[in-house]
């Protein structure tokens, strides 16, 4: 049986970047990303069952109602997305390490779900400044998209405490290190 790895953290902290370093470069750590469900259309070529369960607006809110999902949210207006309770328990009964990316509330709805199965980490910017930095040089969002993000960052910021861990990316190869730790001990804990 798998355990349960949580991920949360503001746009831009480093997120992705240190949760692709531990799925392509620890491969003894056994994780494997939690496929989440969605009702948008899949893009190019996206799979069922690959990147997401593919799910009318209709069937969603029906699972949203029978409490089929550990977390979701919708996003704009019939978009949604969500974590289905099935799927993260065939996956961690398959012995994987299932990984979530999730906002906030997110992560902290799978950890209360989960308890000690289910470790939480937040990934922290070392400061508001530096993330806005980090948003401006990506080059990719117009100033008010930055103003927004760093709005919610501020926001997500405030839930740091209700994660197990939290990690400060000052710098990406401590920032790594500490967390391949953490998930490590982890991981080893009543083996």
């Amino acid at each position: 049986m798998g355990k349960l790895i949580i991920f949360s953290a503001p746009s831009g902290s480093g997120k992705s970047t240190i949760i692709n370093y531990l799925l392509q470069e620890h491969p003894e750590l056994n994780l494997a990303f939690s496929i989440s469900a969605t009702s948008r259309a899949p893009r190019g070529s996206e799979q069922h069952g690959v990147e997401y369960f593919f799910l009318s607006p209709e069937d969603f809110r029906q699972r949203i109602e029978k409490e089929e999902f550990l977390e979701y949210e919708e996003v704009y207006p019939g978009r949604f997305y969500g974590t289905l309770k099935s799927q993260v328990e065939k996956q961690s009964e398959d012995g994987q390490n299932v990984l979530f990316d999730v906002d906030v509330k997110g992560g902290i709805n799978i950890k209360k779900y989960y308890g000690d199965r289910a470790l939480s980490v937040f990934i922290q910017p070392p400061s508001i400044e530096v993330l806005r930095q980090r948003l401006e040089k990506r080059g990719t969002e117009t100033p008010e998209v930055i103003n927004d993000r760093i709005a919610r960052a501020e926001f997500e910021l405030g839930f740091a405490p209700q994660f197990d861990r939290v990690v400060i990316n000052d710098d990406l190869d401590m920032a790594k290190a500490e967390t391949l730790q953490v998930i490590s001990d982890f991981l080893q804990d009543g083996k």
